[in-house]
């Protein structure tokens, strides 16, 4: 196993432990910013508008 999937899995066990497991969709999120730490940035400005409710 690699250390970008060990660090994922991780990640997926901690927070299944709070009742929220990783989606597929996130982990592909968590290796891109693994992969490509430039990249965190637009990773973060997607989720932020993809969970913005404008009113």
């Amino acid at each position: 196993m690699s250390e970008i999937e060990s660090i994922v899995n991780q990640v997926d066990s901690s927070m299944a432990m709070e009742g929220m497991p990783l989606t597929q969709e996130d982990r592909k999120r968590i290796e891109a910013c693994l992969n490509n730490p430039n990249r965190f940035n637009e990773v973060i400005a997607e989720l932020l508008k993809k969970h913005t409710v404008v009113a």
